[in-house]
């Protein structure tokens, strides 16, 4: 999973300042892996037990995860056409899908096991937005908003991306310690 940025061709400051949009795009999807790998880190720490719906569940949400640099690529070569931007909120829209099921699996996994870890997957804020009703809203809203101004899917995900890169967990910081409560 490799987002391709590509280099200018021409040694002008110029030549990098018309690639701005891409560069936005790939930026935006840049962090947002980040903020997804922070939190996805943090739910395996805390399983007990990884079983077979968790395995293909995961895999599941890392081919959603995968088409991330495609969907950016074209939402960044075109940011002001409709197409490649409702690709890009699709694609989002089935990698949060895939990501709440994944946490949801591994929540109900360890509720079994482990009450603490599954209220603390439950705290978690992918968990909470996704499973809420703000999640389904917000991306009704993204889509009107790109039929009238088509950046607004990238600036609506830039915007996500931050909130949940500040709402963590207290503990979030220690995954994979063994201080970790």
């Amino acid at each position: 999973m490799i987002l391709e940025f590509k280099t200018p061709h021409d040694f002008h400051w110029t030549a990098i300042l018309e690639d701005l949009p891409y560069l936005f795009a790939y930026a935006v999807s840049f962090f947002f892996i980040a903020v997804a790998w922070y939190n996805h880190h943090y739910m395996f720490s805390l399983t007990k037990r990884v079983t077979k719906s968790i395995y293909w569940i995961n895999n599941i949400w890392l081919f959603t995860m995968a088409m991330i640099p495609v969907a950016t690529a074209w939402a960044g070569e075109f940011m002001l056409y409709h197409a490649p931007e409702y690709f890009y909120l699709l694609i989002f829209t089935l990698w949060s899908m895939a990501y709440y099921w994944l946490s949801r699996t591994i929540d109900r996994v360890n509720h079994e096991a482990n009450t603490e870890i599954s209220q603390k997957i439950k705290k978690m804020g992918p968990y909470f937005y996704m499973g809420s009703i703000y999640f389904p809203l917000t991306v009704f809203a993204t889509a009107i908003g790109i039929y009238f101004y088509p950046p607004i899917g990238l600036i609506a995900t830039l915007i996500e991306l931050i909130v949940m890169a500040f709402w963590t967990n207290d503990d979030s910081d220690k995954i994979f310690s063994e201080t970790a409560e």
